[in-house]
């Protein structure tokens, strides 16, 4: 059974950093693209970024492209999104997801088979 964990959510005022991580507990890893999502109570889950099972490609928000940064180690199963000069409005939970192939629909979150628990990150302005 695939497992995904995500860690590094915390408190941050405005313009700090921190970095999620998200583990996965199976040995194909490398063979599942993976992506981050996050959700704010009463709205809709949102896409944030995506990584490829090579990682040699990747996709982003609008509203994180410059400050947020998707990597991945397969070596050690892990995603990574390094977020950086944070906002109040990036305040949510951040999810972890994962698919088999990754294309134009990277943003779409019915189409990733595997989903996390959260992780919540909160922006102070």
């Amino acid at each position: 059974q695939v497992q995904l964990v995500e860690s590094g959510g915390g408190l941050v005022q405005a313009g700090g950093s921190l970095r999620l991580s998200c583990a996965r507990s199976d040995l194909t890893f490398n063979s599942y693209a993976m992506g981050w999502f996050r959700q704010v109570p009463g709205k809709e889950r949102e896409a944030v970024a995506a990584i490829t099972s090579s990682g040699r490609n990747t996709f982003y928000a609008d509203s994180v492209k410059g400050r947020f940064t998707i990597s991945r180690d397969n070596a050690k199963n892990t995603v990574y999104l390094q977020m950086n000069n944070l906002k109040p409005e990036d305040t949510a939970r951040y999810y972890c997801a994962a698919r088999r192939f990754l294309g134009s629909t990277w943003h779409r979150a019915p189409d990733y088979d595997y989903w996390g628990q959260g992780t919540q990150v909160t922006v102070s302005s």
